[in-house]
Order: C-alpha cells, then sequence, then structure tokens
C-alpha cells in the first residue's frame, strides 16, 4: 500500500501503488515500476511465518482483559513513520513484535505489555574477517540485553545494498562491560557455509531487552573477507 502525504501539493510518497513504487535516497524522492519479486518459498521464510501465525494465534487466546491491556499500552510503544509522523501499533502488533524478539533471542514469552525501558546505546564492528576466522567487537550492553547478530551470505566485493540478505546467526547475552572479540565464525559457517576470500559479507548488530523484548536501533558494518 502506497503512503502518501499532501500538503497543498502531495509533498511526499512511499509504497506501491498499482504498478508503480515510491522510495526516497540520498538523492531524493524517485518513482519507479514494481517488479514482483520471487518466492523461493525458503526454509527461512517458511519459520518466520510459522512463528507470526503462531503468535497470531496465541494473542487471540488471550483473555479479554489482557487484549485490552494490549490495545491501552499502544501510545507507550509510539514510533516515527518514513514522514516523521509519530504513529502506534495495533494491540496485536505490538504482541508479536515485542514476542517475536523474545522468541528469538530464547527468552519467555510476553502475556501482558510491560513498562517500556530504554536501551543501551552501543557499538559494533567487525574486527576481522577472513576465511579462516571471524570476530566482532561489541560496545558494552546490560546483564538484561542480548545482543542479537545478523549477517548476510558472501556477496560479490561491488556490492554494498544487503538490506534484504540479513539472517539472525547468533545471539550473545550482555555482560555489563564490552566485549572486544566475540567469535561468529562457527555462527556463520554454520548458516552460510565457509566465506569466500574476495567477497563481501555484512554484519548487522541490535540489542534485545530480554524482560520487554525491545530493540534498539541495529548497528551494521560489512567489509571484504580477507
Amino acid at each position: 500500500m502506497a503512503k502518501v502525504k499532501f500538503t497543498a501539493f502531495m509533498a511526499d510518497a512511499r509504497g506501491k501503488l498499482n504498478g508503480t513504487v515510491f522510495s526516497k535516497n540520498r538523492g531524493g524522492s524517485y518513482v519507479r515500476t514494481k517488479v514482483t519479486p520471487s518466492n523461493p518459498q525458503t526454509s527461512y521464510q517458511t519459520v518466520v511465518r510459522q512463528r507470526l501465525a503462531a503468535l497470531s494465534a496465541s494473542f487471540r487466546a488471550l483473555l479479554a482483559a489482557e487484549i485490552l491491556s494490549w490495545n491501552n499500552a499502544v501510545s507507550d510503544f509510539s514510533s516515527t513513520n518514513v514522514f516523521g509522523d509519530t504513529v502506534n501499533p495495533t494491540g496485536l502488533q505490538l504482541f508479536v513484535k515485542l514476542n517475536s524478539n523474545l522468541l528469538n533471542i530464547g527468552a519467555t514469552q510476553l502475556t501482558t505489555p510491560p513498562s517500556p525501558v530504554g536501551i543501551s546505546p552501543f557499538t559494533a564492528s567487525i574486527a576481522s574477517f577472513t576465511a579462516l576466522a571471524a570476530t566482532l567487537s561489541l560496545g558494552a550492553a546490560t546483564t538484561s540485553e542480548t545482543y542479537v547478530i545478523e549477517a548476510t551470505p558472501p556477496v560479490s566485493a561491488g556490492r554494498l545494498f544487503l538490506k534484504n540478505e540479513f539472517r539472525q546467526i547468533s545471539t550473545v547475552p550482555g555482560t555489563g562491560a564490552a566485549i572486544p572479540a566475540s567469535n561468529i565464525f562457527a555462527a556463520y559457517t554454520a548458516k552460510f557455509g565457509t566465506p569466500v576470500a574476495g567477497q563481501r559479507v555484512g554484519i548487522r548488530v541490535k540489542l534485545v531487552n530480554e524482560l520487554t523484548g525491545q530493540a534498539g536501533i541495529p548497528v551494521v558494518d560489512n567489509e571484504i573477507i580477507a
């Protein structure tokens, strides 16, 4: 669905409308023809869809008072859309989002909405990435937070747009201190196989609070495999 913001004339637009896509990059707003992507029905897609279906069913199975509490909590978890406007999720969307984050880190699922908390500011970067070893440098997180580490398969060295390629490979519990060399090589090869020297790999890290399911803003890094 396209999102359009009107003033006296149309000021901005996002999304898809019929055969047209509205978007924006560093050069400004642009319009392109919609291309229908392939749907390979990968195991990753299947797992995600099954989880969403299961969480939606869990929400419907809640008591009426619990559903009402989720619906009443949405204003505490507002966000900003592409136009800079404040928007609230639905109770179902909030339930699914927070519990999906908790399931990703192996934490207990919520039945009642939590009180929002702040997420630690942190840094993350590839300390080294070769065909034989890979380590991350992770800034400090609290002991109630978990790093969720995502990566891309090796891609062409000239490719920089990696957004759609990230897949979760591991989680690392926060210790209250920085982790200068978190070894992710075994987790990476288990997901994508042995990396190939000369290609590019992307890493994306976010923090998830283990009690609320809130996730912070991801930190992204990429590097040519040595």
